[in-house]
């Protein structure tokens, strides 16, 4: 009774100085922490396959968390102990205008587009929009369009999370680009479409210091002709702060159910 009721108080204690963003890598921790106790129950049980697969878990998920720390530029100590019920929140408040668009003129843009980039995030996980945007894709390349996706480390709930949906998608890997790909390329894209993307794309990452985020490697959407931003919302995101790319001069918000919105383009080019 002593332990469990010392392991419910360890897990509470973990867990509650963690802010939005964060979470995802202290279920990876966790996640890790699981593999451990299994193998130290295959010791215990004197069972070597136990042995094996919990140490496989722990090491696997311990690679796991060092890689979205690093992703976040920040130290698992820093993410751990940077204080408690901080949430991370900002208060700043971005001035600007939103300026929304129709899919009948998004329409319009893409069909004169080039060069398109499509970064992802947990928005198309939670809409099950990975099929319809492969769709799109091949519209706009029978349209003679260059198309391809940027891939941010921790978008989604996990690394590799937006890797595994458009991959169900049949989306070609070599169209899939890490961040560092994307990134110079970003100036020459005509459009950008972020699909339920927040924080990986936030541009308060590189210009705002007081920013929660701010040092946190991201994809610099701002940076093409034209962003379209598919949100249900003008919600933030996991990190609870505002985006100051929704106000940019060359953004556009494209608001409804993101397999809705891509549908309607679809529509369009058909």
């Amino acid at each position: 009774l002593l332990v469990i009721g010392l392991s419910l108080v360890f897990g509470v204690m973990a867990v509650i100085p963690i802010g939005g963003a964060d979470m995802p890598v202290v279920i990876s921790l966790l996640n890790s922490y699981s593999g451990l106790a299994a193998c130290a129950a295959g010791f215990a049980v004197d069972n070597n396959i136990l042995i094996v697969a919990g140490s496989l878990v722990g090491s696997a998920g311990i690679i796991l968390t060092q890689i979205m720390c690093k992703a976040m530029n920040r130290s698992l100590s820093n993410v751990l102990f940077s204080g408690f019920g901080s949430g991370k929140t900002e208060t700043t408040k971005v001035e600007g205008e939103i300026k929304p668009i129709s899919v009948e003129d998004a329409f319009y843009v893409l069909e004169a587009a080039s060069n398109v980039a499509i970064v992802p995030g947990y928005g198309m996980a939670v809409a099950q929009a990975q099929h319809v945007v492969k769709e799109l894709t091949e519209m706009m390349e029978k349209n003679g369009a260059e198309v391809n996706f940027g891939i941010h480390p921790v978008a989604g709930r996990m690394p590799g999370h937006m890797n595994v949906l458009l991959a169900e998608a049949d989306v070609p890997y070599d169209q899939l680009l890490e961040m560092d790909e994307i990134n110079p390329r970003m100036e020459t894209v005509d459009v950008a479409i972020v699909i339920g993307a927040n924080d990986v794309v936030n541009p308060a990452a590189r210009e705002i210091e007081s920013s929660p985020i701010y040092g946190m490697p991201v994809i610099n959407v701002d940076n093409a002709r034209t962003v379209f931003v598919l949100k249900r919302s003008m919600a933030s995101g996991f990190a609870g702060i505002e985006n100051p790319l929704f106000y940019k001069e060359n953004t556009r918000m494209l608001f409804g159910d993101a397999k809705e919105s891509i549908g309607g383009l679809v529509r369009e080019f058909s």
